[in-house]
């Protein structure tokens, strides 16, 4: 044989060697493939529901001048807390001012005048008496002296408004909370038809409001009626970035109404809003809810329930819904069509179609097949992972038996 001949041959002849290694390497024809299993039991854990809320101001009040004239001082600094009865605006006092004074002087006239008629009146009933004057005067001087009378009742309304009016000249915090920037500064003038001259909305507590579908709505109320209503649930939110807010809330309000174009209902909550350690009221960002911010609410049930529960890997899904592989009394897997509830990060919650005791399969899904026998073994454990990773949302939790349920509900 030729060297060129061997040089080709090479090749084929180590390919050919190879070839019994690599068949021994796979497993042995018919053998079930190795599954991990994990029996259906019941454990507590606590109902969560999740939707989509606003932050809104307890209160909130649209500053607005009362009288017309020019605006003279600003006495807030936009954007920071103010005190209930804290002046915050002032307009021109002068002329008001003065208009009390005619109206005072108005008054204290009228006065003098209604003091003589009163002495005319007395020395026509002494002279009547005594049969040295007549009735006639009598009677005038009564009609004078109850005209001025009304005089000073007219003139003393008009001080009144007067002085009202002077008062509408100072504007004053109605409540606490945190104050917008001005519409118009010193200078302007300002009338009744300016409009909203700033807006303060208080701080502490919040509502946040959010909306939930008519069935939802239903289904809260079947699960809390019998455990106390409104006292049966707490509020928790997930800030924008993930966080869970440090504060708990209680539901206080349900809409008597249900939206025509939504069907949904309207729900209100009431939470803390203080101010952060460290920080002053008034501060930019001392405190952690600002009104109109969008945040996740979590209505949580106050006590924990018992449900079936099974590891979320276990739960396949197709066109006919979701479905779990079982094991036999024969060692083989077949399908399961199942029903779930609430579901925590790593518990899936069966309502229906699975008994507790069954042998689930969690683990190696993708080498099973309906009606063949599998080699069983327990399933691993979940990987742990911090509370603060579990509360965002973005990791799963630690096998636990206590968990927390949690059901989409956002907002149409």
């Amino acid at each position: 044989m030729s060297c060129r001949m061997l040089v080709l041959l090479l090749p084929l002849i180590a390919t050919l060697g190879l070839l019994p290694i690599a068949a021994g390497a796979q497993p042995a024809p018919g053998a079930p493939p190795a599954v991990g299993v994990v029996r259906a039991q019941r454990q507590q854990i606590t109902q969560t529901d999740e939707f989509i809320g606003r932050i809104q101001a307890v209160n909130r009040v649209a500053l607005m001048a009362r009288v017309t004239g020019f605006l003279e001082k600003r006495l807030f600094t936009e954007g920071t807390e103010v005190k209930k009865d804290a002046l915050l605006y002032q307009i021109e006092q002068p002329p008001f001012q003065a208009q009390v004074d005619a109206n005072k002087a108005n008054v204290d006239q009228l006065a003098a005048q209604h003091r003589n008629a009163q002495i005319s009146l007395d020395r026509a009933q002494d002279l009547a008496a005594k049969s040295a004057g007549p009735q006639a005067n009598v009677d005038s001087a009564l009609a004078a002296e109850r005209a001025l009378a009304a005089q000073i009742e007219g003139a003393q309304a008009q001080l009144k408004t007067a002085q009202i009016n002077l008062d509408y000249t100072e504007i004053y915090a109605p409540i606490d909370g945190r104050i917008t920037s001005t519409a118009l500064t010193e200078g302007n003038v300002v009338s009744p038809t300016s409009g909203t001259l700033a807006t303060i909305v208080s701080q502490d507590p919040m509502y946040v409001v959010f909306s939930i579908a008519q069935r939802t709505g239903l289904d809260l109320r079947n699960r809390y009626a019998a455990k106390g209503g409104f006292a049966a649930v707490v509020i928790k939110l997930r800030l924008p970035d993930g966080r869970i807010y440090g504060s708990e809330g209680n539901l206080d309000y349900v809409s008597p109404t249900v939206a025509e174009n939504t069907d949904t209902l309207t729900l209100r909550g009431t939470i803390p809003n203080p101010v952060l350690p460290g920080m002053q009221a008034g501060q930019v960002g001392s405190r952690e809810l600002g009104d109109g911010e969008f945040v996740t609410v979590l209505l949580e049930g106050v006590q924990p329930i018992e449900v079936l529960g099974i590891p979320r890997a276990a739960i396949l899904s197709d066109q006919q819904g979701d479905y779990v592989y079982v094991i036999d009394a024969q060692g083989k897997a077949q399908i399961r069509r199942i029903q779930l509830g609430q579901s925590t990060p790593t518990t899936a919650v069966v309502t229906s179609g699975l008994s507790e005791g069954e042998l689930v399969i969690s683990e190696g899904l993708q080498r099973v097949r309906p009606g063949e026998a599998v080699s069983a073994g327990p399933a691993s454990p979940a990987p742990a992972v911090s509370p603060a990773d579990a509360q965002g949302g973005g990791a799963q939790r630690p096998p636990s038996t206590t968990g927390s349920a949690t059901s989409g509900g956002s907002q149409p």
